[in-house]
């Protein structure tokens, strides 16, 4: 691949070998870069870095602001950061290829392929195996916990930890459900029904999880700057941006212009909800291959985009199987999700037409609201 420099920009136009010099010709876009150094003006985001795919298959690449608050280095170009729940995507087309497959079906009740493991306790009582389907943990209508009760403190007195998912598991299955499975397809956001679909992904594969995402979705799709954590790994691979926490007093109170670098961590507490690194440029190859067939077939594709209303997203907004559909302000509907970890945030989604965008910035407590405005604009524009 072809890297080209763009004068006075922190940003980089890839093309493919043999292209037209016309076409390997930069075609950044001021505006996008202009917005993104806007993210990072008042330090409470340390770093940013985007990955724009156009139509075309053109990729411009996009950093601001520095990528060590230590050493004040250069925020690497499409570096690889922690992508949270956009995990989810990558569980939900795993089930759906299993589903393609026929080895199992989106109605299945849990119980069919793990029997006797879902049986709620104490608090938690009310959940059964029995009465939830997979679709209903792929759209978050399961009534499963949002609670991730294994981390009460956060990450920083665990960050060392290795969770086994079975583990994560049990630990929800204390928790009080949030409704009745499928009840008016009430909607409420779920960790734990993630980490479930993983068992059962795992189960029915007769695979462990990891090796599932990596030969059916990773090395199918041609993700070389993609990959599910083993046990024990903690680091993010090089290049990267480093993440950071607002540092906090006794009281838990934000101690204004510190941070923590929570760079590295063990990411199983997130397990197949969200455990995954990629560089953005990668993420958005991803979402290209799941719109263009290579990962999905049609009908499967279908399946995931059936999006319901979800509570607490921003106005047109609406959840699918592993998926959101997200209307943009200039009337476009794309389509991908996002991920907040501690120290990374990220978004990705790509529109109809193939416009693919991630924005990734490296403190997951700040700034929310203007990196998903800035998002919006991203996604689009039209150069």
């Amino acid at each position: 691949m072809a890297a080209v420099a763009v004068a006075g920009l922190a940003a980089t136009t890839v093309a493919s070998a043999g292209e037209s010099a016309e076409r390997s010709r930069p075609h950044h876009d001021k505006a996008l870069q202009a917005g993104l150094e806007a993210l990072v003006k008042d330090g409470s985001l340390p770093g940013a870095l985007m990955s724009v795919r156009s139509p075309d298959g053109r990729v411009t690449n996009y950093t601001a602001g520095v990528g060590d608050i230590r050493t004040r280095s250069k925020v690497p170009t499409d570096g690889y950061v922690r992508i949270a729940s956009s995990t989810k995507m990558f569980t939900a087309v795993a089930v759906l290829q299993l589903a393609g497959d026929g080895k199992l079906s989106l109605d299945d009740t849990v119980e069919k392929h793990l029997p006797g493991v879902v049986r709620g306790t104490g608090a938690g009582a009310g959940i059964d195996g029995r009465n939830i389907t997979i679709r209903q943990l792929l759209n978050h209508t399961s009534g499963m916990t949002r609670e991730m009760p294994l981390m009460p403190q956060g990450i920083l007195p665990i960050r060392d930890r290795y969770f086994e998912a079975r583990e994560l598991l049990d630990a929800a299955l204390t928790q009080a459900p949030t409704f009745a499975p499928g009840q008016d397809r009430v909607w409420e956001y779920s960790n734990a029904g993630y980490v479930l679909l993983g068992l059962v992904a795992q189960k029915v594969a007769g695979r462990p999880f990891a090796e599932v995402v990596t030969d059916r979705i990773i090395n199918r799709a041609g993700l070389e700057e993609t990959y599910y954590p083993g046990p024990g790994d903690r680091d993010v691979r090089s290049p990267h941006a480093r993440g950071y926490l607002p540092a906090r007093n006794d009281k838990g109170e934000v101690i204004p212009g510190e941070m923590v670098d929570i760079t590295r961590f063990d990411p199983s507490i997130a397990g197949a909800a969200g455990q995954m690194i990629a560089t953005p440029s990668d993420l958005n190859k991803f979402l290209v291959a799941l719109q263009d067939g290579r990962l999905l077939q049609p009908r499967q594709l279908a399946e995931m985009r059936q999006a319901i209303e979800a509570p607490g997203f921003p106005a047109g907004w609406r959840y699918g199987l592993g998926t959101i559909e997200m209307k943009l302000s200039c009337g476009v509907t794309a389509y991908g999700h996002g991920g907040d970890t501690d120290g990374y945030q990220t978004r990705a989604a790509i529109t109809p037409d193939g416009r693919a965008v991630t924005v990734a910035v490296t403190n997951d407590e700040a700034g929310r609201a203007e990196v998903l405005d800035f998002f919006d604009k991203a996604l689009c524009a039209k150069k």
